[in-house]
């Protein structure tokens, strides 16, 4: 049993201790947390244990879900990829945010897209440069709607997010050049002005970007919780255990905890009534 499972399934006692004995178990996952009044919380059901949001310093993360990703005509759609897995995490994608919206969680909108030079991806002897270029990163193209576009670079159809998950005014929408999340963008320290403490994560792919995001926002401190039906992994969809499967088991053992969107939406909307 690797120190993390231990850790957790050690908290886990605690908490169902504290529950046997009249206590808050939620106060075992915020007792660094400064008390004071308004202070709202939410426990939220997730593997491989509870973990309890404090929902002002909590932010929902929607990592990727733009067109050239999950739309028809997209980047993934003309490579042969099948996106009607990314596809199916556009519903509940909505729902989550829409409630997280009501309760006043912030929402982040991550896009990967690269500059019309491509002078951020890299030197051309680079993984990165190698990887984006094999798949058409900057190919010239029409897209959909009838406009000039080029894949993978900003400010372009392909790099907006999907209509039925459009950003409000309200919302943080942050480009970024690698996987992760955090290399090279302004996020953490829209985080911690923020005083985040806990990230909902959603978004594609799962084992890409989502992943990627995730494990450098563990190791920065915060505490990530992934929903599974708000992910989707194209790559390796058809294998035995797929590579989604696989990301899921690992971010719930080692860097954060995975959910669902009707387990996050009954949490926060609990705490609301």
């Amino acid at each position: 049993m690797d120190r993390r499972r231990f850790m957790k399934d050690s908290l886990a006692a605690g908490v169902a201790m504290s529950g046997a004995l009249g206590l808050d178990a939620g106060k075992s996952f915020a007792a660094d947390t400064p008390s004071g009044h308004g202070r709202r919380n939410a426990t939220l059901v997730a593997k491989p244990t509870p973990i309890t949001l404090e929902l002002a310093k909590t932010v929902v993360i929607v990592v990727d879900m733009q067109n050239d990703f999950g739309s028809k005509g997209g980047m993934f759609d003309r490579a042969g990829m099948d996106i009607s897995v990314i596809q199916r995490a556009v519903p509940p994608t909505a729902k989550v945010l829409a409630a997280a919206r009501s309760a006043g969680i912030k929402i982040v909108y991550l896009k990967m897209g690269f500059l019309p030079d491509l002078s951020d991806m890299g030197s051309p002897d680079s993984p990165n440069w190698i990887g984006h270029h094999a798949i058409g990163v900057g190919t010239a193209m029409r897209a959909p709607d009838g406009t000039q576009s080029r894949i993978l670079v900003r400010d372009t159809w392909n790099t907006e997010i999907v209509d039925d998950l459009r950003p409000e005014s309200s919302d943080i929408v942050l480009y970024k050049h690698r996987y992760s999340g955090f290399f090279e963008t302004d996020l953490d320290n829209r985080l911690k002005q923020l005083g985040t403490r806990s990230i909902i994560f959603t978004g594609c792919t799962t084992s890409v970007c989502v992943e990627s995001t995730i494990r450098d926002a563990m190791f920065r401190d915060y505490s990530p919780v992934l929903l599974s039906d708000c992910t989707a992994e194209p790559q390796g969809y058809d294998l035995c255990r797929s590579n989604h499967d696989a990301s899921l088991f690992i971010i719930r053992d080692n860097f954060g905890w995975v959910s669902t969107s009707d387990q996050f939406i009954r949490s926060i909307v609990k705490e609301n009534t």
